[in-house]
């Protein structure tokens, strides 16, 4: 999974079992939402963001990634800590291709 640079990289702590990088670390961070989109489908199966807007900038209609947004008030780790039992959730039964958005 793939963690965009709107995320604390320490949310990746609270979703065991799943192999996480952040935009970060892949020294992603400036690619623009298509590029990152076609980046993250060659390595990974999900991206997680707070970004509300991509579904409108972008067309995912073709794209094999699963895409959970995230709803919060703000980016911190105590903010989205409540919502990752939703997200696992959500990893487990989203399928390729779709988006889904959580909210706090």
């Amino acid at each position: 999974m793939l963690l965009d640079s709107n995320l604390p990289r320490a949310f990746a702590t609270l979703l065991p079992g799943h192999r996480t990088h952040t935009t970060h670390q892949r020294r992603w961070s400036d690619l623009d939402d298509g590029p990152l989109l076609d980046a993250a489908e060659q390595d990974f199966d999900a991206l997680m963001t707070m970004d509300q807007n991509l579904r409108y900038r972008q067309n995912l209609q073709h794209r094999r990634l699963r895409i959970i947004v995230l709803r919060a008030k703000r980016n911190s780790l105590p903010a989205l800590a409540p919502i990752a039992p939703a997200v696992l959730a959500a990893l487990a039964e989203v399928p390729a291709g779709e988006l889904r958005i959580l909210s706090v």
